[in-house]
């Protein structure tokens, strides 16, 4: 039965703004983050507000939640390092770093090494008894007894990773942890989301069959309080900052910087895409190279989303992958609402990045019958193109409900991005009358 379009759109098509919606005010906690910068004394602007003032926020905007934006940004940064030192190795060698989960979806080193990363630095910044985290990956298979050698890597990549901490501003381990702290770092990650409060999400490698193909994927982490997404960093390693340069595939992009005497920064190979909730502003840094040292805000430009709103001109975006979603009805969509350019299919939250960018303006996914969406592939995205001015709904117009755990309950139908309400709207409206019609 076709879902007449929410009320919502009455709103939506003279300004689609989710800050409206309501917000949750919470008291910045007062903790002192490990940031190894030196010369920090009381009477200093924290790094992070003084981030946030060259990234022209308001004094009221960047106390709230501005701790946990700089840490995010900071571990994001680190994640990206990590995992492009693991795929240049995937690539160059066809070796045993990737494995089989449970769903068949293969999974490599660099899964596990980002979490443990991850959940041990958000652990000793903010406290292990008080940060909740929501993550994709467990530790049954680094546990069995076959599996000797590859958590033997995983822990040599934490530990080589976590050395690094001082050139991201963060506090590394004062020794090498072991393996039965890394395993614990990793199992740490079983929050449900379930209850009311703080929970941190974490893709520690979303798209991971790009990922091990050498093509696209990102790291994603965000932040939900009591079911709202307060922050979202997308990292994306093989995303460069400069447009032009997307239609090379990235093994181009090895195969050019070896040939070329240009300097890493002229390639602009990978950035940081992150936003904080209410700013009504998405941000962009690139990523920090070998040689350098991240230095808040890190060359951070303001990101946009297309102002493209007629369907004959926008780019949309699909999954590569057919096993989750419909390319066949995503085509008739296209169709039947005017879109006339072939379908830009990347892997993983990179779609969200390419619409917070202007890239593309609409990314549709409808998923088979049986699948449900997790939250931690597409928490970050959607509120960094809300932040940039771009609108994300369910195929009914309604916002996503991340309150439920770790699946989108509720969820009619699909999910739908678009860089603004007019371009939704048509969507939507096409939905509805092609639905009865499809076989997902």
């Amino acid at each position: 039965m076709s879902v007449g379009i929410h009320p919502f759109f009455s709103i939506a098509t003279k300004r689609f703004n989710f800050c409206s919606f309501k917000r949750v005010g919470i008291a910045v906690n007062s903790y002192s983050l490990p940031l190894s910068l030196s010369g920090s004394h009381n009477r200093t602007p924290s790094p992070s507000t003084m981030g946030d003032e060259k990234l022209g926020l308001k004094s009221s905007e960047s106390d709230k939640y501005s701790k946990e934006l700089d840490v995010a940004v900071r571990v994001v940064q680190m994640a990206c390092s990590l995992c492009q030192r693991v795929q240049e190795s995937l690539v160059s060698k066809n070796n045993d770093q990737v494995k089989s989960k449970d769903d068949d979806s293969p999974v490599t080193i660099a899964d596990w090494s980002v979490q443990a990363t991850v959940s041990w630095v958000l652990s000793e910044c903010f406290g292990r008894e008080s940060v909740s985290i929501i993550a994709e990956e467990d530790v049954n298979t680094l546990s069995r007894a076959d599996a000797v050698g590859l958590l033997e890597s995983v822990v040599k990549t934490v530990n080589e990773c976590l050395a690094e901490a001082p050139k991201f501003g963060l506090k590394g381990p004062d020794r090498v942890l072991e393996t039965s702290e890394v395993l614990e770092a990793i199992s740490r990650c079983n929050s449900t989301g379930s209850h009311p409060g703080r929970h941190w999400v974490l893709d520690p490698v979303d798209g991971t069959l790009g990922f091990v193909r050498g093509d696209q994927y990102a790291i994603a982490l965000a932040m939900i309080e009591d079911g709202e997404v307060l922050l979202g960093v997308l990292g994306c390693p093989n995303y460069p900052m400069n447009k032009e340069w997307l239609k090379y595939h990235h093994r181009d992009f090895l195969v050019m910087s070896k040939s070329s005497p240009s300097t890493s920064e002229s390639w602009n190979k990978g950035c940081v895409i992150y936003a904080k909730r209410g700013c009504g502003k998405a941000w962009m840094q690139p990523l920090v190279h070998k040689s350098e040292k991240l230095v808040w805000p890190n060359s951070a430009r303001e990101i946009r989303v297309s102002t493209i709103d007629d369907p004959a001109l926008a780019t949309f975006c699909e999954p590569v992958e057919r096993a989750n979603s419909s390319h066949s009805f995503t085509a008739g969509l296209a169709h039947s609402v005017g879109l006339r350019k072939q379908p830009l299919r990347v892997y993983s939250m990179v779609k969200y990045a390419a619409i917070a960018r202007g890239d593309a303006e609409i990314f549709m996914k409808f998923a088979r019958a049986g699948y449900k969406e997790k939250i931690w592939d597409h928490a970050a995205g959607v509120l960094i193109i809300q932040e940039a001015g771009g609108v994300v709904t369910d195929a009914g117009g309604r916002p996503l409900d991340f309150s439920k755990g770790i699946f989108l309950e509720g969820l009619d139908r699909g999910i739908i991005a678009c860089s603004g309400a007019t371009l939704l709207e048509k969507i939507v409206r096409a939905v509805d009358a092609s639905w009865d019609s499809s076989n997902l």
